[in-house]
C-alpha cells in the first residue's frame, strides 16, 4: 500500500478546512503501525483514506501496484470486502442479532451462502475464544466479548488488512492486554495491522509508529529489533 502526496481538504470555497497535507506513506504486508497524534490531527480521516471509506483530495493511493485514489464508489466497496477489516471503538455490532449472526453480517454483503456463512462465522469465534458465546446478543456480553464478536466479524472474510480505530479505547486495561494480544497474534499469522490509538502502552505493541500532528507526519519509525 502507498500513498503518495495524500491531502484531505473538507468543504469549499471560504469554508475550506484542511485536515492531511502531503502525507507519503508505504506500508508492507505483514506490518504492525500505531497511527497516533492528539486530537484533531488527522489520524481519523488518514484511517478512513487507507480504509477506502474517504477519497483524498489530491494524491495518489495504490493497493498492489494498482492505483485506486480515483476508483468509483463500486469499486471501493469491492475492495473493502475483500481487503478490509474494520474494528472500532464502538463495536458497532447490531443489537437484535446474537454474535454469530453480526459475524455473518460481511458474509451476506459478499454472496456467501447461508451454510458457509454459518460456518464460517463459528470458526471465527472460536478463534477468538468466543465459541460458547455464540447465541448470545450483545446486550449479554462484557465490553472484552463485544470487541472480539467485532474482531471476529473483521475477520470472517479473510481481508489482508485489519484498520482498528481505538479498538480498546472502551475496555478496562487488563481486557485491552487480551484484545492487544489477540491483534498481535493475528499480525504474526500475516495479517498487516494498522491501529489508532492515543495511548502510548498500545502503541508499544506494534512495530512502526507514524506520528501526525495537525494533518503532518512528524515522525515515522520502526522499532529497533
Amino acid at each position: 500500500m502507498k500513498l503518495s502526496n495524500i491531502t484531505k481538504v473538507y468543504g469549499n470555497g471560504s469554508l475550506k478546512v484542511p485536515v492531511l497535507h502531503d502525507i507519503n506513506i508505504t506500508i508492507e504486508d505483514g506490518e504492525f503501525i500505531s497511527i497516533m497524534g492528539p486530537s484533531g490531527s488527522g489520524k481519523s480521516t488518514l484511517m478512513n483514506i487507507i480504509g477506502f471509506l474517504d477519497y483524498p483530495t489530491t494524491g495518489t493511493f495504490e493497493l498492489n501496484g494498482e492505483k485506486i485514489s480515483s476508483a468509483s464508489e463500486k469499486k471501493l466497496a469491492e475492495l473493502r470486502n475483500k481487503h478490509i477489516g474494520f474494528v472500532f471503538q464502538q463495536f458497532f455490532l447490531l443489537p437484535r442479532l446474537n454474535a454469530l449472526k453480526n459475524v455473518e453480517t460481511p458474509l451476506i454483503y459478499a454472496g456467501v451462502s447461508k451454510r458457509e456463512r454459518s460456518d464460517r462465522a463459528m470458526q471465527m469465534l472460536t478463534k477468538v475464544g468466543l465459541k460458547d458465546r455464540v447465541k448470545h446478543l450483545p446486550s449479554e456480553l462484557s465490553g472484552g466479548q463485544k470487541q472480539r464478536v467485532a474482531i471476529a466479524r473483521a475477520l470472517v472474510n479473510n481481508p489482508s488488512i485489519i484498520l482498528a480505530d481505538e479498538p480498546t479505547g472502551a475496555l478496562d486495561s487488563t481486557t485491552s492486554k487480551q484484545i492487544m494480544e489477540l491483534l498481535v497474534q493475528l499480525n504474526n499469522e500475516g495479517k498487516t495491522v494498522i491501529i489508532v490509538t492515543h495511548e502510548d502502552e498500545i502503541a508499544e505493541y506494534t512495530n512502526r509508529r507514524i506520528i501526525l500532528k495537525d494533518g503532518r507526519i512528524t515522525d515515522d519509525r520502526r522499532r529497533t529489533p
